[in-house]
């Protein structure tokens, strides 16, 4: 900075009268240098900016020599240098100081070492092993990381033991109307119990229940709907086998979805192809639906499995696949052929 203020000193002593023709024809040869560069337009460099800040500081005559740019714009290149030195000059001499590298390893240690922890429990551990540092500082050196996912549905319906019932009627070709109960587990999806009746009540519905759940195999909960058939009698019966009843709002069977859904499937892919003779007709037929909705039908909600999962036939057990009948030819099994295991098969069919 001495030596540059003595140079501009020096140089403003000779911009007198006497070297003004001297300045004049060095601006004039500066433009002329920049308009010989071979380009349509002429661009100014960073030293042809500087040169001519420097012009005008020092002769009060630039402005009639300069003609390749505006005044206007020597003007503005001084003030951004005037900017950019003094952000230089009002820099900040220094900064936080930095963290010392075990402090670092150590944050990211306890935050590989303990998933669930956020930046307070490590700050307050970090305190508990004499580190004095900012719990914001702290927190800059935890490794990222994916939010925790919350409890899936299919966890929830396995925690809580949740069991649904729902009656639909089916018309017989005598014009008489059958009654039919379902009760299924939410957990796996399995259609655990279905049974006919003409007169349905309060007691047998309660028997129906026990049968599905015999030897201390009762569900946490029951979710059905405000039928009048679960009346108080149904309630005690209930209540004395543990099962907690869950009730949905009245005019409201979106709030028991599994078992609506089940019993549209019950009718789409069975009852609605064929007129029952009677109630052990229709039982029978929805036993055997039973079979095959557990132990054959593939669920999307199961990842495409069944309620009770079926093995992998791979090309090694037979190249020939043949298909067993189910629910009287309505639905099939398709495997491959194995003369013990398809006999079998098609034995329980």
């Amino acid at each position: 900075m001495f030596c540059l203020k003595h140079l501009l000193a020096f140089l403003r002593s000779l911009a007198t009268p006497r070297t003004r023709i001297m300045l004049e024809n060095i601006a004039l040869r500066q433009q002329l240098c920049v308009l010989s560069r071979q380009r349509k337009r002429p661009r100014l460099r960073r030293v042809d900016r500087v040169f001519w800040v420097w012009l005008a500081r020092i002769w009060s005559g630039w402005r009639a020599s300069l003609f390749i740019v505006k005044p206007e714009a020597v003007v503005r290149w001084h003030r951004q240098g005037w900017k950019l030195y003094w952000r230089w000059k009002c820099r900040p001499k220094s900064g936080r100081p930095p963290v010392d590298r075990e402090i670092r390893d150590l944050v990211r240690c306890l935050a590989r070492e303990n998933p669930l922890w956020g930046a307070p429990p490590i700050h307050s551990e970090l305190l508990k092993l004499g580190f004095v540092v900012a719990e914001t500082t702290e927190g800059k050196y935890m490794p990222k990381r994916d939010k925790p996912r919350s409890a899936t549905w299919g966890a929830f319906l396995r925690n809580h033991g949740l069991v649904a019932c729902d009656f639909f009627t089916v018309p017989t070709l005598t014009f008489g109307v059958l009654y039919v109960l379902i009760v299924m587990r939410h957990r796996d999806r399995q259609l655990q119990h279905v049974s006919v009746t003409k007169n349905p009540t309060a007691a047998w519905t309660a028997q129906q229940v026990r049968q599905a759940f015999p030897f201390d195999e009762a569900p946490k909960y029951l979710l059905h709907d405000n039928d009048a058939v679960y009346s108080a009698d149904f309630s005690l019966a209930v209540k004395n086998m543990g099962i907690t009843e869950v009730r949905t709002a009245k005019s409201s069977p979106w709030q028991n979805p599994f078992a609506e859904r089940l019993v549209g499937s019950i009718r789409r892919e069975c009852v609605d192809h064929f007129v029952p003779l009677g109630e052990r007709h229709l039982q029978k037929v929805l036993e055997g639906y039973q079979r095959y909705y557990n132990e054959i039908r593939c669920h999307l909600g199961l990842g495409k499995e069944s309620p009770e999962p079926r093995d992998v036939e791979p090309p090694e057990l037979g190249a020939e696949i043949i298909g067993i009948p189910y629910i009287g030819g309505l639905r099939h099994r398709y495997t491959r052929r194995s003369v013990d295991y398809g006999a079998k098969m098609y034995h329980r069919a």
